[in-house]
Formats: C-alpha cells, structure tokens, sequence
C-alpha cells in the first residue's frame, strides 16, 4: 500500500525551475535567431533596393543598343561593361572584366523580375547565395572603411555634417568613428555585375552596378542590430536570475520544511520522502537495511523535573550522538512522537546489528552523568529473502508501514522501563494481519450483528443466589468463528471503534431484560461496561438514558461499569455523568478496583454505588495474611461508604467462604459460572 504522505511530498519537492529555465532559453536562442534572420533579410531587402535602381539603368543601357553604332552611348554612360551575343563571345568591352564566371539569380522587390547576377572577383563584398539573397561581407567592408579613413579623412567634421544635414547622434557616432580611426564620412561603393538583354540581335548585356553603403548609416544600422540583440540579452539574463532566484528560495523553503526545530536535523516528512526514494533505488534492491524506532524512556518525566527547554536540548544531542555513528546510505529523524527518532540503517549480519545498536544505547545511557537514562529500540528488517518470502516488491514498499512495524516490535517492550531491543518478527507480522483484518470487517460485523452478549451470573456468597450478571461482548465471526474479547477489543480501543460496541452492547442488553421481563421472568440487574473513551463525551448520561429507554427497559435493571483508569481522567466531568446517572436511576460500579494505582480520593468523591475488587486479589496459592487484610478492609471501607463489594475472578470454595464471612455482597466466577450465551442465562434465572 503506498503511502499517500509520500506521494504529496514528492509532488512538493518536484522542482520545475529547471524546466523553466530550458525553455526560456530555448525562447531566448530563438528570439536571438530572429533577431538574427532579421538582420538577414533586412541587409539582403536594402541591398536588393540599392541595387534595383542600377539594375533600371542597366536595363536602360541594354533597350538603347541596337548596332555597334551605339556602342559610344554606352562608353558615354561611364558604366564597365561587358556585351556578348549568344554564343558568349565578347563583342565589346569597357573597363576592367572582374566579373566572375559563376552567376546567380536575384529576385528585384516589388516587381519580382530576376536578374542574373555576378560576384565582383576583385571587391567580392557583395554575394549571392544559391536562395537569392545578398550576403554582406562586414568584416571586408570595416577593414576598407578603416584603409579609407587613414587616407582622406576630412579636416572638419562640423563642414561635413553641415553640408549633408546630419543630427547631433551622427556627429557623436561620427566623433566615436574618429577616435576608432574610421572615417564615418565616407561613403564606399559595394560592385555587383548585373546582366540585361538586349532588344535587338539577342545580345546580353553585363554591367557593373554599386551599391553604395555610407559608413555612418552602416554604423547606425549595426548599434541598432547590436543594441536590439543586448536588450534580449539583457531581458533574457534579468528573466533568468529570477528563475534561479526562485530556485534558490524554494530549496530554502523546502530545507525549513524538512527541518526538525529541536534538533536543527531532519524532520519526519524529510524521513519519508528521503528514505522511501533511497530504498527503492536499484543499487540499494540487493542491500538489507533495518528501520528502527529508538525512543527515549521517561522523556516525559525528564521534563517533569526540569523543563521542556532542558528536554529540547537533550534530544538534540541525542540526535547528535546518534548521527556520529550512521554511515553513507543511512538516516535519522525525529518521529512525530516527541521522544522517538526514526531510523535507517544498513547491514549485512544481524548480529552485527544487534551489537552496533548496543553500542549507540550504551553511549547514550551515559551522555548526562546527572542521569541514567534508558532508551528502547523497535527494528524491522528489509531484505531480498523477506520480500521473497512475502511475495511483495521493494518499489511497493511502504516505509511508514514498515516504521509502524518497528514500533510495534517496541510496543512490546513498553511494559517495561528498563533498556532493552526488539525485533519485528512472524508473531508480530501475524498480530499486524489479524488487526488489519478486525479494522477492515468492524463496520460490516457490527451492521450484520455479529457481536453478540454472553452474561456471567454474580452470586451472594451466603445464599448462593443469583443476584445479577455482566454483560460480555464475544465476536461470532463466520470467517473467524467465536473470537474472545482479548483478540478484538483492545484494537477497538486503540482505533476508537469500541465506542460503537457499549452503545451496541447497551441496547442488546436491555432489549433482552425487556423481552424477559415481558415473558414474566424475574430479571436481575446486569452490569455493562463503558469505555474511558465515551467520557470525552459531555452527553454520556443522556445517550446511556435514550438507549434504554428506547427499548422500556426500567434503569434500575442496568448498571453502568467503569474500569478503574476512567477515574484518572477528567475527574469533574466524570462526577458529573455519574451523578447524571445515578438521578435517572442507573447503578454505577467502579470495575477492577485495585488494578492499578488507586486512589482512596476516587472513593472520596466519587458517587458510585457498586465496588468490583480485582481478580488479581484472589490469585496466588491460598492468599497470604497481607492480602485478606487488604480484601477485608477493602469490603469494610465499601460498606462504610453504603457501597456495594462484587469479588469477581475467584475460583475455588475457599475464597466464597473467606468473602461471605467478611460479607461481601456478590462474587463473579468460574467458582460458579463462566460467562454464557443469553439463552442459557435465561435458564440460570428461572432455575
């Protein structure tokens, strides 16, 4: 069963800034790109236009030769030229031939004519590549520019700017050139031959064109590009530091969230999502690893006698002892329980286990010389053969389960306050399927009534008359068959569930006095037992009064039974039900009195009417002088308080005629009776 906690702390600990930062890159790059694309085809759209207006006088030149007569109009137009006739034979040439062999096509705008198009072989910084775009060599140009400007660079930039009306940015720009050693007035003259036909005899024409390129519009052109392409840096570089940011912030956060504030180390959800990740990884499947539950016995007393700051301070260097003696691969945390901290370790030997815990208890019992402290440990192993064993898959693992197993191994130990170590072993597997399986059918056994109430007869041991009985639960399972009440009713207690059975139990029984009463049978009062956990409840009286009444049964048939350990509870609102109870005429017992720690102050303010002495009181062989002392004055104390005695547990003749004799009012037994089946009760009345 996977463990939901763990599934939403992965979810928080998904980080998706990385993410983030690929694609705003991604976008960024392509931005750049197209920045880039449009640098492109901006420099191929004015050198195109540039050169639209020659390719027009070209073809001019070209429509007005018609004889060799006319070649002096085209000598007269100061153009270098080359005329061949089909063939590709010269017939007349003007200038220098640089034209290359090798030609293009060139799309003109707006019109879409192509022309055919060649590289200048001496001044190449024009090119036209195979898709018919101008590429423009800069790095020719600037190095021209620069030849240019150390040669005829103008005395007066002011005369210069005057003349052709430029701006204060173009004199700035202009100013930033010179001290470049460039000279940004000059104007350079970018060749291109380009060809035209001929309107008579098919002869082609090709002329050398310019494209005429200013070096401070140039200039202009390139900080526009280079400034647009900063900006998307700039924006890009600014976007990005807040994503990191935000990075760094929510790895801040999540380290606060997986800190523990005692010990400054790793919390409990840290536990989970770092252990269930680890052992689930492939490297660790064949490794064997040990979940423990180490807790710290009498944290609560520690503080009792010093403070909670001093108890905050001592688990931290417990943590930190602890912490010294784990190796790579291994974990510790706090558990939500105050005192206890969650392992994992790694191991290959279980005797080596045994001896390394050993020797972490040893070192803490003596971390305050003040102190002896003591410390138990709950481990559950995980391991290749277990898994096996179990048929289950360590990438279903569920690590709060196996934390819960390791403490129910150390549940076992919590009788006891000295140091000691246990394993979760097939008994304890076998405890942890049996409560699962009572949790899974408890609402469905409780809806089809398969609980069902057994009385045991309360005798007077004088007369051996049947004076009255307690109502039992037992479990008649189809699946289980009849389950005693030890193997189900403290889980009920534990998950709360036992609230639903007194109420069940309540009903049961007086609807069975009622249906006696109405077959004229004389019924005798029967006990049934509340549990501690109903008096958290301010109604209790109230719902106990409903319940009877709803099925006519008379109160004073039913007597409500509180175990001894409800009277260390809330002592005012438990004299409150009892008195609520007893005005609506229900008796009220104290059940195992003398189990545990009691207090005469209980009888003192408590208004019971029924005293039960524990069964503890009558075992032992033939019960020593010190506890009939105990039992007699016991049973005295009772009367003298107009308090009922009910001995129950007692087993042998014995007994019964040491209790009449110090007339105890009730004995409850195998001495008489084992708890029964109402039918068979039934039987024990009439007779």
């Amino acid at each position: 069963m996977a463990s939901g906690k763990v599934r939403h702390i992965k979810e928080l600990k998904k980080n998706r800034s990385w993410l983030f930062v690929v694609i705003y890159t991604v976008i960024s790059l392509a931005a750049i790109a197209a920045i880039g694309f449009f640098v492109y085809y901006m420099t191929d759209y004015m050198a195109k236009s540039e050169l639209k207006a020659e390719y027009d006088a070209i073809k001019y030149m070209a429509s007005i030769y018609e004889t060799p007569e006319d070649e002096e109009l085209l000598i007269k137009s100061g153009r270098d030229y080359i005329l061949t006739d089909n063939g590709g034979e010269v017939i007349s040439q003007n200038g220098e031939d640089t034209c290359s062999d090798k030609g293009s096509v060139l799309t003109m705008p707006s019109t879409g004519e192509q022309v055919t198009v060649y590289t200048d072989e001496k001044n190449g910084f024009l090119q036209v590549d195979r898709a018919g775009k101008i590429g423009v060599d800069f790095k020719g140009i600037f190095q021209r520019f620069e030849e240019r400007g150390s040669e005829d660079e103008l005395e007066n930039l002011e005369i210069f700017t005057d003349t052709f009306g430029l701006d204060k940015t173009d004199i700035r720009i202009a100013d930033f050139g010179r001290k470049l050693n460039i000279n940004l007035e000059s104007v350079l003259r970018l060749p291109l031959w380009m060809s035209a036909e001929t309107e008579s005899g098919g002869n082609v024409l090709t002329a050398k064109a310019y494209c005429s390129v200013s070096m401070l519009n140039a200039v202009k052109y390139l900080l526009f590009c280079l400034v647009i392409t900063l900006l998307a840096l700039l924006i890009f570089c600014f976007a990005l530091g807040n994503i990191l940011k935000g990075f760094r912030n929510q790895r801040r956060t999540m380290k606060v969230f997986f800190e523990d504030v005692v010990t400054r180390g790793h919390n409990w959800m840290w536990f989970l999502a770092r252990g269930d990740h680890m052992l689930k990884t492939s490297s660790a499947m064949k490794e064997t690893f040990a979940v423990i539950s180490f807790s710290f016995v009498k944290y609560t007393n520690y503080c009792l006698c010093h403070s909670m700051e001093e108890g905050d301070r001592l688990l931290k260097r417990i943590h930190d002892t602890i912490s010294l003696y784990l190796e790579r691969k291994e974990l510790i945390a706090r558990s939500p329980s105050p005192s206890d901290f969650a392992l994992i370790l790694k191991f290959s030997d279980v005797n080596a286990l045994r001896m390394r815990i050993d020797t972490i208890i040893h070192e803490l019992e003596k971390i305050d010389g003040d102190h002896i402290f003591t410390f138990q440990a709950g481990v559950d192993v995980i391991n290749a053969a277990r898994e096996a064993r179990e048929r289950s898959d360590r990438r279903k693992l569920d690590l709060e389960r196996e934390y819960n197993n390791a403490c129910a191994a150390r549940a076992s130990l919590s009788d006891k306050d000295a140091t000691g170590m246990a394993f979760f072993d097939s008994k304890l597997m076998e405890e942890q399927i049996w409560e699962d399986k009572v949790r899974e059918r408890q609402r469905t056994a409780l809806e089809k009534e398969e609980f069902v109430v057994y009385y045991q007869p309360k005798y007077d041991p004088s007369t051996d008359k049947l004076k009255g009985a307690e109502a039992l639960v037992r479990w008649k399972s189809p699946e289980f068959g009849l389950v005693p009440p030890g193997r189900f009713i403290p889980i009920f207690e534990k998950n709360g569930f036992i609230t639903e059975i007194d109420h069940y139990m309540l009903a049961h029984v007086a609807r069975d006095q009622m249906k006696w009463l109405r077959e004229g049978k004389e019924c005798v009062p029967v006990s049934v037992n509340v549990s501690r956990a109903h008096f958290v409840e301010s109604g209790l009286a109230e719902q106990i009064k409903d319940i009877v009444d709803s099925e006519g049964t008379p109160r004073k048939l039913i007597e409500i039974e509180l175990t001894e350990s409800a009277f260390f509870d809330d002592k005012k609102a438990l004299v409150n039900t009892i008195s609520k109870l007893r005005e609506y005429g229900f008796t009220v017992s104290m059940d195992d009195f003398g189990s545990g720690y009691s207090s005469l102050n209980s009888l003192k303010d408590m208004p019971l009417d029924v005293l039960k002495l524990d069964a503890d009181f009558f075992r032992g062989e033939d019960n020593d002088e010190r506890g009939r002392i105990v039992v007699t004055e016991t049973i005295r104390l009772a009367k003298s308080l107009n308090m009922k005695t009910v001995a129950e547990g007692v087993e042998d003749k014995k007994q019964v005629e040491f209790l009449a004799k110090q007339g105890c009012d009730m004995i409850q037994g195998f001495v008489y009776d084992k708890p029964m089946p109402a039918d068979e009760f039934e039987q024990k009345m009439q007779s």
